[in-house]
């Protein structure tokens, strides 16, 4: 069986007044990402894990922050273009994981809706996605609530 295993790592400043969307879901908060797309980190983390399965390099390369042509793109369109990089290339995604380092807002209201959005453009059942949110303490950027990090890995199989 041929099987391939990505990592990928993101992320994004927070600031005031900002949309939030993480893993395709609007979260309601006071702050949202500072960034030249929608922010999404953890699509953006997922993307890069998938790319890494192939050797594509990561979002940047295939999604540059420097082209008006993504200004404030929704993440899950770069999510699908990425999905269907990873069928170009005869895989199909096995499962996926992804873990969120947030301070706030409390994510766990919002983790099966992730689930669900990212389950659908992947093309597998929710129990292939793992979705898991945590704080770092206080501790660090994200424990000051400066911003969000996130790390996935994605696992696909030759279809």
């Amino acid at each position: 069986m041929d099987i391939r295993i990505g990592n990928g790592y993101d992320v994004h400043a927070l600031a005031p007044d900002l949309p939030m969307w993480l893993g395709g879901v609007h979260i309601p908060s006071e702050t949202g990402f500072v960034a030249h797309s929608d922010g999404d980190v953890a699509i953006h983390a997922l993307c890069d894990a998938l790319l890494g399965c192939l050797a594509l390099g990561d979002i940047g390369h295939l999604f540059p922050d420097t082209s008006d042509e993504w200004k404030g793109v929704d993440s899950k369109l770069l999510l699908e273009k990425v999905v269907a990089l990873v069928h170009e290339h005869g895989y199909a995604v096995g499962n996926v994981d992804i873990t969120i380092a947030l301070q706030r807002p409390k994510l766990a209201p919002h983790i099966a809706a992730m689930r669900q959005v990212l389950a659908r453009i992947l093309g597998v059942t929710q129990d292939r996605v793992s979705v898991k949110a945590t704080t770092t303490e206080r501790l660090g950027f994200v424990g000051r609530c400066e911003g969000c990090e996130v790390w996935a890995t994605a696992l696909i199989t030759k279809a």
